[in-house]
């Protein structure tokens, strides 16, 4: 694994159907790719640790979603905002790098995107690493939970103004620290860092739009499930075992229908890497290096 340092992180854009994607890159050109989908309210901030780890193995690529980090933020009248759009331009911000074939590592809202690319597209899919990223409803953790389900169920005022307090900046530390066993080691620069962001004009419509569109994920966890078991896709569930968002029965559920996945649970929260990416980084190594075939597969 990386004694980190030997390969830089380069900070990128590119445009895909005129909106600016900005992405982090970091390894050998023509090394195995991994691509890395962040999870809400963050961006591909969340992998500032891991990278380094695993670049002098593997491409590494980590861009913001539309909506998120440093990508473009258009209007909702200018962009609808619903996780199949989101995949969409996944998908084409791929084919815009020349990524054919890939690994994917998802979290939280990049799970439902990560997984739509799959649906779409099975043959460029090589592995899937999840961290704290769900398919099932058993991994729902029900109070974290019973707000964005009331909204989905019935958006009004009320039901948006409990989603809200998700993107406070109560709600958004609360995310990184919940399930910590030892909060000090989690550095505030990280929600800090998602706060700041999270303020930014239009996001309160950008959010409530993606929350109110989550129902559509949970419709397709039927179809997620049939894709595990007719492809048997290598998969790695590397979990915060004390994430009270999604849940650990949300990992556990995966052997059903991939009984050769490798399950981890780890004693961290819903944010594990901030606490535990030197630990997750060598199972994704030693994964990846059982499951790939080779260089490019």
């Amino acid at each position: 694994m990386s004694s980190q340092g030997t390969h830089k992180t380069h900070h990128r854009t590119t445009t895909v159907r005129g909106h600016e994607i900005s992405y982090r890159e970091a390894g050998p050109a023509d090394a195995p790719v991994l691509l890395l989908l962040h999870g809400f309210p963050t961006s591909s901030h969340m992998f500032r640790d891991l990278i380094p780890l695993l670049a002098d193995r593997y491409r590494v690529i980590a861009p913001d979603h539309i909506g998120f980090g440093r990508s473009a933020t258009p209007a909702p009248q200018d962009f609808t905002y619903t996780f199949a759009e989101l995949a969409d331009l996944t998908a084409e911000f791929t084919e815009q790098l020349g990524l054919t074939r890939f690994a994917l590592y998802v979290q939280d809202y990049g799970a439902p995107i990560g997984l739509r690319l799959a649906l779409a597209h099975p043959e460029r899919v090589t592995a899937i690493v999840t961290q704290n990223g769900n398919a099932y409803e058993e991994g729902l953790g029900a109070e974290a939970w019973a707000p964005v389900l009331a909204y989905i169920a019935d958006p009004n005022e009320k039901t948006a103004a409990a989603v809200r307090e998700i993107r406070s900046p109560e709600g958004i530390k609360w995310q990184y620290t919940h399930g910590v066993p030892d909060p000090s080691l989690v550095s505030p620069d990280a929600w800090l860092h998602d706060i700041a962001l999270m303020a930014r004009e239009g996001q309160d419509e950008i959010q409530l739009a993606l929350m109110g569109d989550y129902g559509s994920n949970i419709d397709l966890y039927p179809a997620f499930q049939e894709y595990f078991r007719a492809s048997q896709v290598p998969l790695l569930a590397a979990w915060g075992a004390h994430d009270e968002i999604f849940v650990p029965d949300g990992a556990l559920a995966f052997l059903r229908d991939l009984p050769e996945a490798e399950v981890h649970l780890l004693p961290a929260g819903h944010f594990a890497l901030e606490t535990h990416a030197a630990q997750i980084a060598g199972l994704i190594d030693g994964f990846l290096t059982r499951r790939l075939d080779g260089p490019g597969k």
